[in-house]
């Protein structure tokens, strides 16, 4: 039986990214929200207040950098120097969505690396320890000095159609580009099916192409996976490029709902069957739209937060 929480030195906070999941993180791990005021001041500055004692206790800060992104930020690192100045003794950001993870690299000259800058000022705030889910690039790890922990939603989402039983040699699992082979390779894996690769190309940033389909999806219910959904354009184009092979109907999946723009209605009048997103983003309503199914990672969340605390290992949860 596991050791409760209650009465332990540990508080959870949270800021305004995603108050339905840190509420229901708290929820699994059996104690209450810690009470801290997030708001604003009259010329916009963001005003953090924590309303409890927290000297030498173990604390950990549930915020997705989500939008509004900058907000969103400016938020978990205020609350993590508010925390830090009432010393406590550590300091964790569990952070289910990490925004700028897609400028982890330079792609041509005289551009920033963003998702480094936003590592070293979480780390500046005065951060112990990040837990996150499904970071855009895992090289984004090696931005931090201090230890990451990346959690993958794979196995809650491969859950999810194992239950719908789509599983067996006519399924086909498409990876919508060729960097998301690997988390394809695993999906397939899991439901014992095949595997397909769309090869695309951007002729400008958010725009995206199918050249190439390589894989055989003829006949098939192809599952398309992928690590987020943003404007959506490339989920469609990979739909439509399946379907036109032959493909019987088609399913889409990620971790990380942003949905920018008009994405959810583009979705929505595609054909695409159902697409199943986690709940890293908080998206108003969207458990009430058609199409859309949206799973919780608050247990996956909780349990690492329940590690953590007691130094338990955090790997065993996927092995």
């Amino acid at each position: 039986m596991k050791e409760s929480l209650i009465n332990k030195d540990i508080k959870i906070f949270t800021g305004n990214s995603n108050l339905v999941l840190a509420k229901a993180i708290c929820k699994y791990l059996g104690i209450t929200l810690g009470k801290a005021i997030t708001s604003k001041f009259s010329n916009e500055e963001i005003q953090v207040k924590i309303e409890e004692n927290v000297r030498g206790m173990e604390t950990f800060v549930i915020q997705s950098i989500s939008s509004p992104v900058n907000d969103n930020l400016m938020e978990l690192l205020i609350i993590v120097d508010a925390l830090s100045r009432s010393s406590a003794r550590r300091i964790t950001a569990v952070i289910p969505y990490f925004g700028y993870a897609k400028q982890e690299k330079k792609t041509i000259g005289r551009e920033p690396i963003s998702a480094k800058l936003v590592a070293n000022l979480i780390t500046t705030a005065g951060v112990d320890r990040v837990i996150t889910i499904d970071l855009h690039a895992a090289a984004i790890q090696g931005f931090f000095d201090i230890p990451v922990d990346n959690l993958y939603a794979l196995p809650i989402l491969s859950a999810y159609f194992m239950k719908k039983k789509l599983v067996n040699s006519k399924i086909v699992v498409v990876s919508p580009d060729a960097g998301g082979v690997a988390r394809a390779r695993s999906f397939a894996e899991r439901l014992n099916a095949s595997l397909a690769i769309i090869f695309k190309r951007r002729p400008q940033p958010d725009v995206s192409e199918v050249i190439e389909v390589v894989g055989e999806v003829k006949n098939k219910t192809a599952i398309i996976i992928d690590d987020m959904i943003s404007t959506g354009g490339t989920l469609v184009h990979a739909n439509n490029a399946i379907l036109n092979l032959g493909a019987k109907e088609v399913y889409a999946c990620a971790t990380h709902p942003i949905f920018a723009g008009e994405s959810i209605s583009l979705i929505k009048n595609s054909s695409i069957k159902e697409v199943v997103i986690t709940d890293t983003i908080q998206i108003a309503d969207l458990k009430s739209k058609p199409k859309f199914t949206v799973l919780s990672v608050a247990p996956l969340l909780g349990e690492a937060i329940y590690r953590n605390f007691f130094n338990l290992s955090v790997s065993k949860l996927f092995s």
